[in-house]
């Protein structure tokens, strides 16, 4: 599992951050001058299974997702979770009851709650697609900002979209396995229902892909991050760090 990781041990909880679909572990690496000075403990950035250095599984669920990152954690460590959209959904399988992970409280910020039949089929089709190849970096980092939601957030050179690429025999290809857009729509409620630690659901403010009152249907505290959208962890750190404060 490979994974960006900081901060000291013996001084409360690991921070495991879990970014979202088509992103990888490099999306937190803006984060680290912040953990440094407001996180006391160690914090860990993995990429989740077919994104970024981690390979792929032969097919995608949220359990089999949550167990790839489970192999990479110590039996004795303990755990706040704080996962963007699919990592959100992540973060709660790890927290499940059965799963017997050490695991304090969960932050799913993002998480999209309500799928349309026409959604799923989206996904199931862009699932069964081929790789596609670009000629040049450049091409395929554009590609990959669109598929990662972060288009106009980071520019196509920055470091933490080489994370997302990959080079081939002098073609460029993202690195994301395709057929992670195949994993589902997430039961938000039974998911909650089978953790018994704190759960927190934050969203932005102007985030499309889900509402405050889809998001209060659950019966756990929601935040709204005022002036932020989908990928609120990019925009404003500080701001989706400081949601973790009771958690330090």
């Amino acid at each position: 599992m490979a994974d960006e990781s900081g901060g000291q041990a013996s001084r409360g909880p690991i921070l495991l951050l879990l970014h979202g679909m088509g992103a990888s572990g490099d999306v937190w690496l803006p984060w680290a001058p912040l953990l440094e000075q407001h996180w006391p403990a160690r914090w860990l950035a993995p990429d989740l299974a077919g994104h970024g250095w981690s390979a792929p599984l032969p097919s995608y669920s949220f359990t089999g997702l949550a167990d790839r990152i489970a192999r990479g954690l110590a039996a004795d460590d303990r755990l706040v979770v704080l996962g963007h959209s699919l990592g959100g959904v992540v973060g709660l399988a790890l927290a499940a009851r059965d799963a017997g992970l050490p695991v304090d409280a969960v932050v799913g910020l993002g998480i999209k709650a309500v799928w349309s039949p026409a959604e799923l089929d989206r996904a199931a089709a862009l699932a069964a697609r081929p790789v596609s190849w670009f000629a040049n970096r450049t091409e395929a980092a554009r590609r990959y900002l669109r598929v990662s939601g972060l288009v106009g957030l980071l520019p196509p050179d920055h470091p933490v979209v080489d994370a997302g690429l990959r080079q081939v025999d002098g073609r460029w290809r993202l690195a994301m396995d395709p057929g992670a857009f195949a994993v589902g729509e997430p039961d938000l409620a039974a998911l909650i229902a089978a953790t018994d630690v704190p759960v927190v659901l934050a969203r932005g403010e102007h985030d499309p892909m889900v509402t405050d009152a889809q998001l209060k249907e659950y019966g756990v505290p929601v935040v709204t991050l005022p002036g932020l959208g989908h990928n609120a962890h990019v925009e404003d750190p500080a701001a989706v760090l400081a949601l973790l404060d009771a958690y330090r």
